[in-house]
């Protein structure tokens, strides 16, 4: 990566510093859906918050089968179900 002249700082400078109202973005369309190719999480780590939940003591023993990170993979599961929810548009309800 080359390196930045003086005149590229102080424009970079200037342009940090002015405020969003400022900023014509009526020339960038605004993303309605994400594209199918998405890959959620790769560079967006939203903010973890610690819970206690109960469940019941065979599905606690079955995600902790699969070795460490069962928590990891509870939250993996109900992001894809928040997901799938989003995209069809109404709760997924255990039927």
């Amino acid at each position: 990566m080359t390196e930045l002249t003086d005149k590229k700082r102080a424009d970079l400078r200037r342009l940090a510093q002015r405020p969003d109202s400022k900023i014509d973005l009526s020339d960038i369309p605004e993303i309605r859906t994400l594209p199918s190719d998405a890959v959620v999480g790769r560079f967006y780590k939203p903010k973890k918050q610690s819970v206690t939940i109960r469940l019941d003591a065979d599905v606690l023993a079955w995600l902790k089968s699969s070795g460490e990170g069962y928590q990891t993979r509870i939250n993996s599961y109900l992001r894809r179900l928040m997901s799938k929810q989003r995209t069809v548009g109404k709760p997924v309800t255990d039927a």
